[in-house]
Formats: C-alpha cells, structure tokens, sequence
C-alpha cells in the first residue's frame, strides 16, 4: 500500500514475572476471560522484538498497567528502559491512584515517555478519583496520550463504561485518550465520545477479528461513522501482541474485509499512530 511500515499502539512488553502471570491468566482462563486461549506469540523477549520487526511494524509501545499500589514507579522504570535500549519502541509508563503518583508520572514525561497505560477494569480504579485528577492535567498539558481500557470488555467492572472517562475528558477535553479496543463492546458510546472530544482515538485492538465478533460483533450500521473517524485521524492500528489467539496477519485481515477503502487503512496502519506518537 506504499506504506514504511506500521504503527502499533497496543503492543505489551512486561518484566518477565509479571509476563509470566497474565500469560498464565489468559491460557488458563479466568473470571474475565471464560475458557482462555492459546498465546500465539509466547516467545522469549527478543524474539518477539524481532518478530515484530519481520512484520513490518517500525513503532510499537511497550504497555504495562498497574493493578496495585506501590507497582507503577518500578514498572515505568523498567517499560523505560526497555525502550531505550529497543528501537521502534516508543517509551511507555503507567500510573494508578496513590500517594507520590503525580512526583512518578513527572518523572516518567522528564524521562522521555510518550504514552501511558490504564486499565480501569483490572485495576479496579475510578478515573476520577482525585489522586489522579492532576494526573490527567498534567498529560494533557503536556500532548502525551492515554491507552486507557474503559469498557465493559471482557466483563463490567466498577468503573468502566463510557461514564466515568467521560466525565474526565469534560473536565480535561484536551486530554488524549486512546479507547482500546474500539469501546468493546459498547461501539457506539465510544465512538461519540471521539466525535465529541478532539484529542479522543480508538485503537482497532482484536476488534473485526473472528475471536471478537463471535461474542461482540462490530455493528454493520456503524462502519461509515468509523470510516469518518479513520479519515480524520482518530482510529490507530492496534493488536495486543503477543498475547493473542490469533496471528498477527488476521488483524491486518479483519480491517481490511471491512472494505472502508485504501486511504482508511493507510491511516489507521501507519498514519495516525505515527502522527500521535
């Protein structure tokens, strides 16, 4: 398609026991997860790095989230570094409600990190707690984007849903904020938070895909708004590699049978992600 490259937004890289955990999670299955799932790319640490490198992916995130107190300063630390001694990485860092979280978060940006991660399902936090209200002033002061997992995918939890993230994007609507998973499954709740707040994306993660649209099908009636959103810069490539059930191709695949034409997918595989990061 004339494209570099891509540009993955919602790729994991974790230290090797908190890695060996979820993996161990979503093989075995779980609460959130039903039955689990084969992890197609349980590889050592520098192979995937490479694999992705064949793929053709030239910028990808290292995303960790913090499900406790006292876990983001070190995860940070370690997401770091990681990228400044991988190329293609964009430097990642995460943060949870907590004393001493807005000192981190400022030490995170002061050392270069350009996206952060939240994951108000597992961690179980409410976004508009007010230990992390300066927090988000804070990023959006400063232009850098929030993958933050806010619906109700794989189950409901306390605070996720449109709500709760919405009302911090009204009292930060510059903030930018990445939906993952494309708001699965409420699609259209989040797809009108990125009409209404400019710095508000929604990355494809395992969305279209055969695995998703079995429980959580992308409704037909909805494909035009999403192609507005792709052509004006607000839907990103995202996979969550390597932690899927699937090869990395029948992402690519399932965007591209939705037939929203080549200048959507060129925006969404290299164009937006580039240009956000």
């Amino acid at each position: 398609m004339g494209l570099p490259g891509l540009v993955d937004v919602h790729v994991h890289f974790l230290p090797e026991r908190m890695e060996r955990r979820v993996w161990h999670h979503f093989e075995h299955g779980g609460p959130l997860i039903g039955d689990g799932w084969d992890i197609r790319y349980r590889l050592p640490r520098e192979d995937r790095v490479e694999v992705l490198r064949a793929l053709g992916v030239r910028r990808f995130t290292a995303l960790a989230y913090a499900h406790r107190p006292d876990m983001a300063r070190s995860l940070n630390e370690w997401t770091l570094e990681f990228a400044r001694v991988t190329p293609g990485c964009v430097p990642s860092a995460t943060f949870f409600p907590e004393p001493g979280v807005l000192d981190y978060v400022r030490l995170a940006l002061e050392a270069g990190a350009r996206v952060f991660k939240v994951h108000l399902q597992v961690g179980g936090f409410d976004p508009r707690d007010q230990e992390i209200k300066e927090v988000w002033g804070l990023l959006a002061e400063a232009g850098v984007p929030v993958v933050v997992h806010a619906s109700s995918m794989p189950v409901p939890g306390r605070c996720t849903g449109p709500g709760p993230i919405a009302d911090v994007l009204a009292a930060h609507p510059a903030l930018a904020v990445v939906i993952a998973h494309l708001g699965m499954p409420e699609y259209d709740e989040f797809l009108a938070l990125a009409v209404r707040f400019p710095n508000v994306c929604l990355d494809t993660t395992m969305t279209f895909t055969d695995f998703a649209e079995v429980t959580t099908p992308f409704p037909a009636r909805l494909r035009p708004p999403l192609r507005d959103l792709g052509l004006a810069g607000k839907v990103v490539l995202g996979s969550d590699f390597p932690t899927i059930p699937h090869p990395y191709a029948h992402q690519l695949d399932a965007l591209a049978r939705l037939d929203l034409g080549d200048d959507w997918l060129r925006a969404v595989c290299w164009e937006n992600g580039n240009r956000l990061l």
